[in-house]
């Protein structure tokens, strides 16, 4: 197995990448001595790793292993509850304190994204990306704190919302209308339209976990 050498500290930031990725997908067992020879660590802060991974709730005990946790239809109803007035207040912060620079850099973010709805798992890396520059556009650090660890969690969800039919092309739209109320400067307009960004995600994933249980 390929291996990735990196420093000891950044054994917690490797695994959660893996999973954020899809190396490791909801299900999948984590071993330690397979992990320390991936990431080319020792054992040690791989188990740390992943006992803080356990206690953040991102991996699961079966029996005695470790598995990266999958969450239920509740689980994923109140993230969705979480994220979506989090990512709305992020946005209203971002109207008032975003820099010239932030802005132009989430319209840039928009258009260049617009190239890659053929591509759903390409745009959906682009989406953590975009997501993420307007957290960090709020100035507010215990906000974007909060932010990472529903994002980690989404990691969780084995696919993207953005897989449906049609999706790509609305999501793009919507961060433009995003985009829009930031550069203008209206906080009400920017928090509404991304708690209904967010709404409309989850209306997404609802349609194609019914869709799934019904192919059953």
């Amino acid at each position: 197995m390929a291996s990735t050498r990196a420093p000891h500290g950044d054994a917690y930031s490797l695994i959660l990448e893996a999973i954020d990725v899809g190396v490791y997908r909801p299900g999948d067992r984590l071993v330690e001595s397979e992990l320390a020879e991936r990431f080319g660590v020792s054992r040690t802060p791989i188990r740390e790793a992943l006992q803080r991974l356990e206690t953040q709730s991102l991996l699961a005990r079966d029996g005695r292993s470790l598995i990266v946790a999958s969450l239920d239809h509740n689980q994923m109803a109140e993230l969705y509850v979480v994220r979506r007035e989090l990512e709305g207040l992020a946005a209203s912060l971002a109207a008032q304190h975003a820099t010239e620079e932030e802005v132009r850099l989430l319209r840039q973010m928009v258009e260049d994204d617009d190239k890659l709805v053929d591509d759903p798992p390409a745009l959906a890396r682009a989406n953590r990306r975009f997501h993420k520059q307007i957290h960090l556009a709020s100035h507010n650090r215990y906000l974007v704190q909060q932010l990472d660890l529903v994002h980690r969690t989404m990691a969780l969800m084995a696919t993207t919302s953005l897989s449906a039919e049609g999706r790509t092309k609305i999501a793009q739209s919507e961060h433009d209308a995003i985009v829009k109320a930031i550069e203008a400067k209206d906080d009400a307009a920017a928090g509404t339209a991304l708690r209904d960004h967010i709404s409309v995600a989850f209306m997404t994933r609802l349609r194609q976990d019914a869709e799934r249980r019904k192919e059953e």
